[in-house]
């Protein structure tokens, strides 16, 4: 072979690697181009947002008067799917597992925060496999409430009731370990009384339970049962807050009928996405929803719909020192009254 023709063949091979090398590096930079044009453009389609709990609790009473106003902002529909069971942990897994480009989402309790301190076989990081977005809303207190067939009408006379009854009197919860049940065994343990805990899969099935008269006791968010206070359904006998409520004046608080210190506010309505979810799309969603949220109308509405929060609206940054904070105060509450952990 003559020298001219290998020259020709080795001046072939380098422009063909530059070729290739060119084609390579293209192949990494298209992607990153779509994904800024996803980005820029986002949303494209609609968004998901699981509710991890059964339909008609205290999380669909805030989020679904809150995606309409948002799905006209956003210029896609919101879809809401509600994924019932073992204390939310089944939806926030559905979350953690989806893809984290913003169309699917987490609207949730402060029950989250609660589940990896009660559950042991937890499969997701609450920390690492979530986005903190906002927090809608956060609670000033619980209603402690009885069924119209209990013989009590202020708390005094149902705690001489369950002192003397050879039955115990049992309360309803969403499940286990969510604030529901922390609320309510923290007042077993400053009140004295043995209130029996039967826990339900939701906010709605629990509530049904105590209007159906299976269990005799309820401490509860009062959104949604103030409609089954005013007609009678259901008898409110105190609060948790720290000060009285004003949809309920005349409820009086634990410390005013003689249950000292205690006191609970701690819970709240947040909307959180996937692990690692691109700052641009948080930020989108975050400042969405906080224009939402101060639309008058909507705020009365939520008012209105959920009685005993106030609206909130966090930075995803104050969001997420919330959560890593409830993580903390919540793990000293349940040693204090020593709830088990499964």
């Amino acid at each position: 072979m003559s020298k001219d023709v290998h020259l020709k063949r080795r001046e072939l091979l380098k422009n063909t690697g530059r070729i290739i090398s060119s084609s390579y590096l293209a192949s990494f930079a298209f992607p990153n181009d779509l994904f800024a044009q996803t980005l820029s453009n986002y949303p494209t389609k609609p968004i998901k947002i699981v509710i991890p709990f059964a339909a008609g609790g205290t999380l669909d009473a805030a989020i679904r008067p809150l995606s309409q106003p948002l799905s006209s902002l956003m210029g896609q529909s919101f879809i809401i799917d509600n994924r019932a069971g073992a204390n939310g942990m089944i939806g926030a897994e559905v979350v953690a597992k989806s893809p984290a480009d913003g169309y699917t989402l987490l609207g949730t309790s402060a029950s989250f925060v609660l589940n990896p301190i009660v559950n042991k076989d937890i499969r997701y990081d609450i920390i690492k496999d979530f986005t903190p977005i906002t927090s809608l809303m956060r609670g000033v207190g619980f209603v402690l409430l009885v069924h119209p067939s209990v013989q009590a009408n202020t708390l005094q006379e149902l705690i001489a009731l369950d002192k003397k009854s050879n039955k115990p009197l049992a309360y309803s919860s969403p499940g286990i370990g969510n604030t529901v049940h922390i609320a309510s065994e923290l007042f077993n343990q400053k009140a004295g009384t043995h209130f029996l805990h039967i826990p339900y899969k939701g906010s709605g099935p629990s509530l049904n339970a105590l209007l159906a008269g299976e269990v005799q006791i309820g401490i509860t968010p009062p959104g949604v049962v103030m409609q089954f206070i005013k007609t009678g359904k259901l008898k409110p006998l105190a609060f948790t807050g720290s000060s009285r409520l004003p949809d309920l004046p005349d409820v009086p608080l634990m410390a005013e009928v003689g249950v000292k210190d205690m006191v609970f506010e701690g819970t709240w309505m947040g909307l959180l996405g996937p692990g690692n979810m691109p700052d641009a799309i948080v930020q989108k969603i975050y400042q969405d929803t906080h224009k939402c949220l101060q639309e008058p109308g909507l705020r009365n509405a939520l008012s209105s719909a959920v009685s005993g929060y106030v609206v909130d609206g966090s930075t995803p940054e104050q969001f997420a020192k919330q959560i890593k904070d409830d993580l903390k105060r919540y793990s000293e509450i349940l040693k204090r009254i020593n709830l088990q952990t499964s």
